[in-house]
């Protein structure tokens, strides 16, 4: 990706999925509180046309990259690259606007119980045992219906994930599960309520926070799932009270930048991405772990089975030595 086309991507789209809705909007112009901090009248405005921002606060202003520039705290080259991993849609020309309805719905949510999402999962190393802290979700896309695994977030948006599609739907936001045991996410204040000086366990993405719980047996404390790097500012929010800060953050740049990030702010956090170093994150190494255990079942069968049969050919020859003395005896 270059400037060009992340500068294609429509504004609105990106202040969307960092969380960011308008509080004003028609055909030209579009309105919000300031993305970079607190404010009490909107004074951040995208020119639909343009593709343009501008921050009458602060007096800045810019093209998407830009913002993603001033959003991130984060050079051009990294800004890129930060785009380039996200779920944008296609690019499309600046003069086009967005359209005014969601081309999207969700249909229905319900336990998980589609063989094919049980298959996801199981291959994913997941049990029974996440299925609390999940749904299935179908929804339509462009007159094309949808079903995948959602994972709900703090402001009721979904994230949602099956073997083709990986996707975001309604508001981003963290998720925050207080005690892991209780398979709910609350509101955003009210995880600022809960969250107290115990421990918590930081996550960038719903499956490695199902593979902990999958993993564990004695943890007690809370989840914080970010969903997106991009969410990291709301969650040093909710971190800033705990005594014990536990990191399981992917093995690559974005994770590092993240890590590095959490520890500035908080020294008592703890890095425990070298528990799974081999491995981009921690559901690669569930997986990993889950197809080990898989393969020394069955080598373990092949093992047996080949001690046991030259028993087993021995008790024959036995039986049939047996049997041709007796009938000697006989004859004799």
């Amino acid at each position: 990706m270059n400037c060009k086309q992340l500068n294609s991507i429509g504004l609105e789209e990106v202040l969307a999925f960092l969380g960011h809705l308008p509080t004003r909007q028609n055909e030209k112009e579009a309105w919000y509180l300031s993305p970079f901090g607190p404010e009490s009248h909107a004074s951040f405005k995208v020119d639909r046309p343009q593709n343009l921002w501008y921050l009458f606060s602060e007096g800045a202003g810019g093209t998407t990259t830009d913002f993603i520039q001033k959003y991130l705290h984060t050079s051009v080259k990294e800004a890129l690259e930060w785009a380039s991993n996200q779920n944008f849609s296609s690019f499309h020309p600046q003069t086009k606007t967005l359209k005014p309805n969601p081309n999207y719905r969700i249909d229905k949510i319900m336990d998980i119980s589609h063989p094919n999402l049980i298959q996801y999962l199981y291959e994913r190393g997941l049990s029974e045992k996440v299925y609390p802290f999940i749904k299935e979700v179908w929804f339509t896309i462009e007159n094309k219906q949808l079903y995948a695994v959602g994972f709900k977030n703090n402001s009721d948006g979904w994230e949602l994930r099956n073997v083709f599609y990986k996707g975001a739907l309604l508001k981003k936001d963290i998720t925050f599960l207080p005690f892991f045991q209780k398979a709910e996410s609350i509101s955003q204040n009210e995880a600022r309520k809960n969250a107290g000086s115990g421990k918590v366990a930081v996550f960038e993405g719903f499956t490695d926070a199902l593979s902990f719980i999958e993993l564990q047996k004695s943890f007690e404390g809370d989840l914080l799932v970010l969903n997106s790097t991009a969410m990291l500012n709301k969650a040093l929010t909710v971190l800033d009270s705990y005594l014990e800060i536990s990191l399981f953050l992917d093995n690559d740049k974005a994770g590092t930048q993240c890590k590095d990030t959490i520890t500035k702010h908080f020294p008592h956090a703890r890095d425990f991405s070298l528990l799974y170093s081999d491995h981009k994150d921690l559901n690669e190494f569930l997986t990993a772990k889950m197809k080990h255990h898989a393969h020394d079942t069955i080598n373990t069968a092949i093992t047996k089975t080949a001690i046991n049969e030259p028993t087993e050919k021995q008790n024959n020859c036995k039986e049939e030595t047996n049997r041709i003395k007796k009938g000697l005896q006989r004859k004799m």
